[in-house]
């Protein structure tokens, strides 16, 4: 573990496609309006993976020297001069969204679509937004939430994923006692599943190419799963869900909930397609009168989920199957990209008086 008096610190940077080093960089001083973070776990999610795999995430490629990581919770380090902060000490989590403020989107109270947005350990702009896979993370102070009373850290640091699947299930509506089809058992479709359970949805199907992620589904909330092989598309024909979440982020991922929800179904698509035009069974959508939406990111949802962690409502906690520390980044970035070993990855920064 760094020293955390020292004036340097560790950093996960990626330099472009399978290039990803362990750097040492200042420590950032917070300034006006600003609070800097002790940082004790950071998720690795999959756009991480894809930084790391190759230099890009969709359109967004890296153009300079990127420290990764947007799933960051840990300890008030200090406060910028003048800043309304929680103490030093105090455990908190970070929201990685920048909105602006100013366009139609944020007016409208659509801060998550945002059209001039920064997130956290993201290329998609230039400078890139630097991420919080780092001993230290400045950021301003309204994007620093204390965590409820008896939450712990390493819980609370799936806070962040949680939320992008809260506000897949709020696009939903009411789920109560519905039944509900999720492609793809990875993180972010396991918190789907526990954020359906919390939200009272009834019996929930999930499917997935691995039997592994499947098993973390059903400690989640999953009445029932499906291994994905050959003709899986017909046999979940007769399934007739009220309601479907893509959260593969696989074309036949989508495939699969267009003809897996009954007629005047809705389906959610959450997980992100490969780049360019996705073929879509369009002539499905249109016989079946199905309604398809999106889902992208969240806004003030991780205020809920925190609460919701803490109070057992979510039961997300069998979704981190892993914290590796940060001196061995590399292997950790590889257990997260292997889904038959893993399910989320947690980097362990360690911190003052912790293990």
């Amino acid at each position: 573990m760094n020293d955390r008096t020292s004036a340097t610190m560790r950093a996960v940077v990626a330099h472009g496609a399978g290039d990803l080093r362990l750097e040492t960089r200042p420590v950032p001083v917070p300034g006006p309006g600003e609070v800097a973070v002790d940082v004790r776990y950071g998720g690795i999610c999959g756009s991480d993976l894809h930084y790391w795999r190759h230099g890009a995430v969709g359109e967004f490629r890296l153009r300079e020297p990127l420290v990764l990581g947007h799933e960051i919770v840990g300890r008030v380090r200090e406060a910028g001069p003048g800043t309304q902060a929680p103490p030093p000490g105090t455990p908190v989590a970070v929201h990685p969204l920048a909105s602006c403020g100013r366009c139609r989107q944020c007016l409208a109270g659509r801060r998550n679509t945002c059209l001039d947005t920064g997130y956290l350990g993201s290329a998609a702009r230039n400078p890139h937004v630097q991420g919080g896979f780092a001993d230290v993370l400045v950021v301003p102070a309204e994007r620093v939430l204390a965590l409820p009373g008896g939450l712990d850290l390493r819980l609370a640091a799936v806070a962040e994923p949680a939320a992008v699947a809260w506000h897949a299930v709020g696009q939903a509506g009411d789920v109560r006692g519905k039944r509900v089809l999720v492609t793809g058992a990875g993180p972010i479709g396991c918190l789907v599943v526990a954020a359906l359970r919390a939200a009272g949805a009834g019996e929930i199907t999930v499917t997935d190419v691995h039997e592994a992620p499947l098993a973390v589904a059903q400690r989640v909330g999953a009445t029932s799963t499906v291994r994905v092989v050959a003709g899986t598309d017909e046999a979940l024909g007769d399934l007739a869900a009220d309601l479907a979440i893509e959260s593969s982020g696989n074309p036949a991922g989508l495939h699969t909930c267009l003809y897996g929800v009954d007629r005047g179904g809705l389906v959610v698509g959450l997980g992100l397609l490969p780049p360019g035009d996705t073929p879509v069974a369009a002539n499905a959508l249109i016989t079946r009168e199905l309604r398809l939406i999106g889902s992208f990111r969240f806004d003030d949802e991780l205020t809920e989920v925190l609460t919701a962690l803490a109070d057992g409502r979510l039961p997300a906690a069998p979704v981190v199957t892993s914290a590796v520390p940060v001196d061995r980044a590399l292997e950790a970035f590889e257990l997260a990209a292997d889904p038959a070993r893993s399910c989320k990855v947690l980097l362990d920064f360690g911190g003052p008086g912790e293990a």
